[in-house]
């Protein structure tokens, strides 16, 4: 996650913290399947791999969403 945190932007009536990173375009599973640890934990125990994929994949949407909440509140 970018972003950028300015406070002299408060005195202007402006939200200081500023968003640089994009909503992400591909699902967290595609790239932890491109890590060899993460394959290993699919192949030896795949429910519990499809918990915590889901769960991270959650966890990675919500930060995002609070992120770009706090980004646009007004001030």
């Amino acid at each position: 996650m970018l972003y950028r945190y300015n406070p002299e932007l408060i005195t202007k009536g402006e939200n200081p913290l500023i968003l640089d990173s994009k909503e992400p375009k591909i699902p967290v599973i595609d790239f932890l399947k491109t890590e060899n640890r993460f394959m290993q934990l699919e192949k030896s125990n795949p429910e519990l791999a499809a918990v915590l994929f889901e769960k991270q994949q959650k966890n990675v949407t919500d930060r995002y969403n609070y992120y770009k909440y706090l980004a646009d509140r007004k001030i």
